[in-house]
């Protein structure tokens, strides 16, 4: 049972950052624009995270500057694709080139030339609210005892679902995804909604990073971001563009790299060579993808440029 427990709260602790990033996927994705650039604004936000929370040291102020630098490059994505009518999937890729350089350079510049930030304090990491409240090494400790971005995310997930499908905001956000020219006629302004959505994607994909060197770890290092903003891609294609079909794809990654950290225990009776084992996150990845696709129905204005006055 303990076993099972540990899976479990690793699933949950792993799966956060993706769903983080996959809301944010989420958004862009509604309003039409195509967001790869995922991945690059996880970085950024993991290193601004963990830059911030090494020179301040409050935790809550870290995280939410790792969102404002994710927010800041979906602002220049969604310049060149928005204002510039750029392709969406090469601004995209652009980001995730530019982003991870400008964390290597910066952390250079305010780490004495070190790729990485210095660790974080334990007590300057993201606190766990249900530290205590179970008895220590209990079933319901072992699950419960999660960092506080993990409920935060699950939160998100409610809040998300409001404003997209409750809100006059979230309408306009998938209207302008679905039928920009249509929307336009409606007196809905089509770009600023979209960089709105964009701008949404960037800070929360920021956060999401932002937990991953925050709490998950207790650093930032060029390693520390590798795939995990594709996954979060994946999980939003995966869940049809709807965040709590999103979330639970996010789990089912989540819970693939919880079984490749358990199976690499070395204190298990048998053992499985750990490149194998760090394969397993993108293999169910792929497979997700090659079966859920092509039932997947995208945002019918997904990646088209639009210029006002268009039909």
């Amino acid at each position: 049972m303990e076993d099972f427990a540990l899976i479990l709260s690793t699933t949950l602790m792993y799966s956060t950052p993706l769903i983080f990033a996959a809301l944010g996927g989420v958004f862009s994705e509604n309003s039409g624009i195509i967001n790869i650039g995922i991945e690059g604004m996880m970085t950024i936000g993991a290193f601004a995270g963990a830059a911030a929370g090494v020179i301040i040291g409050n935790p809550w102020i870290a995280f939410m500057i790792g969102g404002i630098a994710g927010g800041i490059f979906a602002l220049i994505h969604g310049i060149a694709t928005i204002s510039f009518n750029a392709d969406h999937t090469i601004s995209g890729v652009a980001i995730n080139l530019l982003a991870p350089g400008v964390a290597l350079f910066a952390s250079k510049i305010m780490f004495d030339g070190a790729t990485m930030t210095p660790t974080i304090p334990m007590e300057n990491k993201i606190p766990r609210p249900l530290n205590g409240l179970f008895p220590s090494g209990s079933v319901l400790d072992i699950i419960f005892n999660s960092y506080a971005t993990v409920f935060l995310a699950f939160i998100l997930v409610v809040v998300v679902w409001y404003v997209l499908y409750k809100t006059r905001f979230g309408l306009r956000v998938r209207a302008v995804g679905e039928h920009p020219g249509s929307a336009d006629t409606l007196g809905i302004n089509v770009a600023l909604t979209r960089y709105s959505a964009v701008i949404i994607s960037g800070v929360l994909a920021g956060l999401g990073g932002a937990s991953m060197s925050l709490a998950v770890v207790s650093s930032f290092r060029p390693t520390l971001i590798s795939g995990q903003g594709y996954i979060a891609i994946a999980a939003v294609i995966f869940g049809k563009w709807r965040p709590q079909w999103a979330m639970a794809a996010c789990l089912l990654f989540g819970f693939s790299t919880a079984l490749s950290v358990y199976f690499g225990n070395p204190e298990l009776p048998f053992s499985i060579n750990e490149n194998l084992l760090s394969m397993i996150p993108y293999i169910v990845t792929l497979i997700v993808l090659v079966i859920f696709v092509k039932s997947s129905k995208a945002p019918a204005a997904l990646g088209s440029s639009y210029k006002k006055g268009e039909r």
